[in-house]
């Protein structure tokens, strides 16, 4: 009787307009409860009465679906995969793989620190809320049930049955996995130079940026509401994909999107008023500091006139073999001592704004549960855990909505000058600070939910009625007719070239705006957004097809470093006949790239990166420079020979397209890479075979989404490009990807009357005791 008048109670508020920041979960019978229903594609729309009964049946599902991934990266994340797979292959980390042992003495090193321990011990919003750690544990029971009641000898999916590394996982699991995540861009891309693996390389700055995102307001719109398109750029293979599927608890919670395996809650996605997503982030989210060592005791170092003595951290791993491997780990008060550039006389620490950050799920929880952009911003204020992305946004009034609301230590630009120390990393002088002296510690804002870092109040915002949009540029043309300047240089760089990609996606929307691309009256509709989403352009071919060409008629044969004589007349044609566009079928868009490529390679080690625009960049015409090509530079002409040679001595025609040079799981991804100025960004770990192929896409677009909210309630188009199982055996493990390679999108089914009316519709309850 309690359950049903507390239940009556949410859904009375729900009716009034009445929904808590934190709705609380309701009261349990003793066991968690849910309900599947899968819709085309296989995409699940979970629904329970409590967020432990929705983490249950979100758990079960995925478990259904991609079991053997998580099931794989649980080994990870327990430093156990030297003891499976062999100390010396490489770990399954989609980001930046290492080798097992590397990969199992950080994470080992990670558990033993305690710090999720001590998070847990904590009140949100440092700690995580009362919703989240049901989500957390019925996530967990509901993926147990379904390995419990399926078998491990009877998984469908090859990769992992029977296998011994494959068992029930834990709620630390998965906070193990929230907390890497949040650390992605940051400490978890040390682990070499952690470990003390390969010292000599020195540490990396961050992960290769991805990610497109525009949010639409009224003045943008036809309807005059507002409209979002989400298009991250995230791995396409391992623990970092994304996965589709909608959270309802009646009442309370109605959000449908990705959400990254692994997490329990979504991280881009859209209610009935408001839709986000998110870009990563040009800030900074580390430093260095530089210890001073005391002379004859490298253990320990100096601080305001004092010493003080590192930190011992003794980490063991089990091998394959049964023996064990160990090292030996040392702190400092920043954080962990880097084997990178040590000497006798100096170490460098690693100081991580993410190090202790579980927040991030709670405030995308939060984010699920905002019915316009007032209400999401509070979420952000709060809990200020958005490890390393800006957030786009827009709600059914017709608003957009920019912000880097990400946790950048709090470095201002005087300190960083003041407390700069020489790095043992180039590009990276701006932040190694001096760790000798207290003076040059992180500072505080008042409004920070926890020290080091800076507060809401200096965070970059815009909102704006017509648009905001972003793809991994910094903050500055966020909107050209309103830039962004005056943040301390840890945001950023402001008045710096945004990039081809960038440059091309504001020229997208200029277009769609002024109705000059050829898609009907100017404005924004559902289906004017995807069109404009998926056109395909080059934008580098586009700044320089004119001097191009002009090279091309004053030149029929060019020379290559080597001396051999290339007729390039045919190559020529070829080019001069492409539209631009990296479609399936686009003759010349791959001998563009491979020209396009060679243009920037260094010929020599520690030559600088070679720049072939005519025109440079100007930070008064950002969004009109760099253009051009030096079309009488002899390393101009020496490029195109050596693209136009490397087809023809291989037998590889200059015809060769997308389409026939770029496969997923043997169906073919229009698109291309991230220099040439390509919105629909594609990556190849490689370079073009002999065959005339690249290595498998393994990154580019993930999950699409397409918003138009309208007062009628959302009307959404989605593309999961890799699909939604990773079970090679599943009927959902390729029929997205080849939906997306034709240009296709999903009608999203999102109120009940849709996902009713699917004549695909799969429904099951599943059930299972709480502990």
């Amino acid at each position: 009787m309690k359950l049903i008048l507390r239940l009556a109670m949410v859904l009375a508020l729900a009716a009034a307009g009445v929904v808590p920041a934190e709705a609380p979960a309701l009261a349990d019978d003793g066991r968690y409860t849910a309900e599947i229903r899968r819709t085309e594609y296989g995409i699940p729309h979970v629904s329970a009465r409590d967020y432990g009964g929705l983490g249950f049946g979100y758990g079960y599902a995925f478990a259904q679906d991609n079991l053997c991934v998580l099931a794989s990266w649980v080994v990870t994340l327990r430093g156990e995969r030297s003891r499976h797979f062999g100390p010396q292959a490489q770990s399954d980390d989609p980001a930046g793989p290492v080798a097992n042992l590397v990969s199992d003495v950080y994470y080992k090193s990670v558990a033993d620190s305690g710090v999720v321990a001590r998070l847990l011990a904590q009140p949100a919003p440092v700690g995580p809320g009362q919703e989240l750690r049901g989500l957390v544990d019925g996530y967990v029971a509901g993926y147990n049930r379904y390995l419990e009641e399926t078998g491990v000898a009877n998984l469908p999916d090859p990769t992992c049955r029977g296998k011994s590394w494959v068992g029930p996982i834990t709620a630390t699991d998965l906070w193990n996995n929230l907390l890497d995540l949040n650390r992605m861009s940051s400490g978890a891309r040390f682990k070499e130079e952690i470990v003390g693996e390969s010292a000599a390389e020195g540490p990396r700055r961050r992960i290769a940026a991805g990610s497109n995102a525009w949010a639409l307001g009224r003045a943008a719109t036809r309807d005059g509401g507002g409209m979002l398109l989400a298009d991250p750029h995230f791995p396409w293979n391992g623990i970092r994909r994304f996965y589709q599927v909608q959270l309802t608890i009646p009442g309370v919670l109605d959000v449908s999107g990705g959400s990254l395996y692994g997490t329990p809650v979504v991280q881009i996605g859209h209610n009935a008023t408001m839709a986000w997503t998110h870009t990563v982030s040009h800030a900074q989210r580390f430093t260095l500091y530089r210890l001073d060592l005391v002379a004859g005791d490298p253990t320990s170092y100096r601080v305001d006139g004092g010493t003080e003595p590192m930190g011992r951290q003794e980490v063991q791993v089990t091998l394959r073999d049964g023996t064990v491997a160990g090292r030996t780990l040392y702190t400092s008060r920043y954080g962990p001592v880097l084997a990178a550039g040590r000497t006798g006389e100096v170490a460098y620490a690693l100081a991580d704004a993410n190090a202790a950050n579980l927040r991030a799920a709670d405030e995308w929880l939060a984010m699920a549960r905002a019915k316009d952009l007032t209400q999401l911003r509070a979420a952000q204020d709060r809990y200020q855990g958005m490890a390393f992305v800006h957030t786009l946004a827009t709600d059914v009034g017709g608003s957009a909505s920019f912000a880097d609301a990400s946790v950048v230590p709090h470095v201002t630009d005087a300190q960083a000058e003041r407390c700069a120390k020489p790095s043992p990393v180039p590009g990276l002088e701006e932040y190694v600070l001096d760790g000798s002296t207290s003076a040059c510690l992180w500072g505080r804002d008042g409004d920070a939910v926890v020290p080091g870092i800076f507060g809401p109040a200096a965070q970059p915002r815009l909102t704006r009625a017509d648009y905001v949009a972003n793809s991994n540029n910094t903050f500055w043309m966020t909107n050209p007719a309103a830039p962004l300047t005056g943040y301390a240089r840890v945001w950023g760089k402001a008045r710096t070239e945004p990039g081809p990609r960038p440059r091309v996606s504001l020229d997208m929307i200029a277009r769609r705006l002024s109705g000059a691309d050829g898609l009907g009256a100017p404005g924004f509709t559902l289906e004017t957004l995807q069109a404009t989403s998926a056109s395909k352009r080059n934008h580098t071919f586009e700044l320089m097809r004119r001097d191009l060409l002009a090279l091309c008629r004053t030149s029929t044969e060019l020379a290559t470093a080597s001396g051999e004589r290339v007729d390039v007349r045919a190559a020529c044609a070829t080019l001069r006949d492409w539209d631009g566009r990296a479609t399936l079928d686009g003759e010349g868009a791959i001998l563009w790239r491979e020209f396009f490529t060679r243009l920037g390679r260094p010929t020599r080690p520690g030559d600088p990166v070679y720049s072939p625009w005519r025109v440079p960049f100007d930070p008064e015409r950002p969004l009109s420079t760099p253009r051009g090509l030096k079309r009488d530079d002899p390393v101009v002409r020496q490029a195109l020979a050596e693209a136009v040679f490397s087809f023809q001595s291989r037998g590889i025609p200059l015809t060769l397209t997308p389409g026939q040079a770029q496969r997923y799981s043997a169906i073919p991804i229009p698109g291309c890479t991230e220099g040439e100025g390509c919105f629909d960004r594609v990556r190849m770990r490689g370079p073009l075979g002999a065959d005339g192929r690249y290595p498998e896409v393994d990154t580019g677009s993930s999950f699409m989404m397409a918003v138009d909210l309208t007062r009628g309630g959302p009307r959404t188009r989605t593309i999961l490009t890799y699909s939604l199982s990773a079970n090679p055996e599943s009927p959902h493990h390729t029929d997205q990807t080849a939906l997306f390679s034709r240009g296709g999108w999903v009608t999203e089914r999102f109120t009940e009357a849709e996902i009713a009316a699917d004549p695909q519709l799969k429904k099951i309850t599943v059930s299972g005791a709480r502990d």
